[in-house]
């Protein structure tokens, strides 16, 4: 029997079932609930029927693609993690979830997608490899832009500017990854044996900067010292996504492609050469004529009543 819900996310990297802390909230808080889903792992957020990723297809509400909203749904249909929780703690998960956003979220941001030395070594060139052709030329840059307009939602427009409001970003982020270590403790989740949507939420965020293998790390090394948020992301990875973090399983070795056939995981890989050469034979052709370095000669015609097409025309008609 087919799953009635179809969930879109991104690709596994860095040792995750998500690159994307969004589509790991999501991904997380399903496997909590156990919630019946079909997993559609894209590297290309335009074949998502929401143009984005997450994006959760569904039978009664359509097409979902935000986060709270996908989650909401889930409840709806008797898939909740909260359900066992008092007041009290439905209260300490609102106020865990707007420190999140607040105080860690912008560091977060900052920490992939605008320190200049992780961005183009790590988070740009993870999607510019993921992405296919020719959408890697630009997607990475228009998420970039995305991710800048987000930071200055939160911190204001000048927060990039300003040294002592970026030292202020990092330091709250730092404070907030010491209190929620305190509020775990030794326990296994932060409510208690039993996973909640909060635990889908701090873990979506702390295991990207666990796991990422980033050249500036001040905030990675502030977590890695905190011992038991680091226990905590890798006993959810171990305990929900065994088999989900971008490496086919040990005792399951994928066989070999045979000769002359192309490999499963890349099964546009010769088109996608062939496009790649055109192009870059056709911007060389572009450029040597607007440079002067090849013409066309104009030729008057040998025949009464039939002229030749010129390149342009040609081009035009075809």
């Amino acid at each position: 029997m087919a799953a009635p819900m179809e969930l879109y996310c991104w690709a596994a990297g860095w040792g995750l079932p998500s690159v994307d802390p969004d589509c790991l909230t999501v991904l997380t808080y399903a496997r909590f609930t156990e919630a019946p889903l079909k997993l559609h792992k894209l590297s290309n957020p335009w074949r998502s029927p929401a143009g984005r990723l997450p994006a959760l297809k569904t039978r009664e509400e359509g097409v979902l693609s935000k986060t709270h909203e996908i989650i909401t749904h889930l409840r709806k249909q008797k898939y909740n993690a909260d359900y066992d929780l008092s007041a009290r703690q439905g209260a300490d998960t609102l106020a865990f979830m707007c420190l999140l956003e607040e105080k860690l979220l912008p560091a977060l941001i900052h920490t992939f997608w605008v320190d200049a030395e992780n961005y183009v070594v790590h988070t740009r060139k993870w999607y510019a490899e993921a992405t296919p052709f020719p959408l890697n030329f630009f997607l990475p840059n228009r998420m970039h832009k995305q991710r800048l307009e987000q930071l200055q939602l939160l911190c204001g427009d000048d927060c990039l500017e300003d040294e002592e409001r970026l030292e202020k970003l990092y330091h709250e982020a730092r404070e907030c990854l010491t209190l929620l270590s305190q509020r775990l403790g030794a326990q296994k989740f932060f409510f208690g044996d039993s996973p909640a949507s909060l635990d889908a939420f701090v873990f979506s965020h702390l295991a990207p900067l666990l796991k990422a293998k980033l050249p500036n790390g001040k905030l990675q090394q502030h977590l890695k010292s905190l011992e038991n948020l680091c226990n905590y992301c890798t006993s959810i990875l171990s305990l929900y996504f065994p088999w989900d973090s971008g490496d086919p399983p040990a005792t399951a070795p994928r066989p070999p492609a045979p000769e002359g056939s192309d490999s499963e995981e890349d099964p546009h890989k010769w088109r996608n050469q062939i496009l790649s050469v055109l192009v870059a034979l056709g911007a060389m052709i572009s450029y040597a004529m607007l440079s002067g370095i090849v013409s066309i000669p104009w030729t008057e015609p040998s025949l009464p009543g039939r002229w030749p097409i010129s390149l342009e025309e040609e081009e035009e008609k075809e």
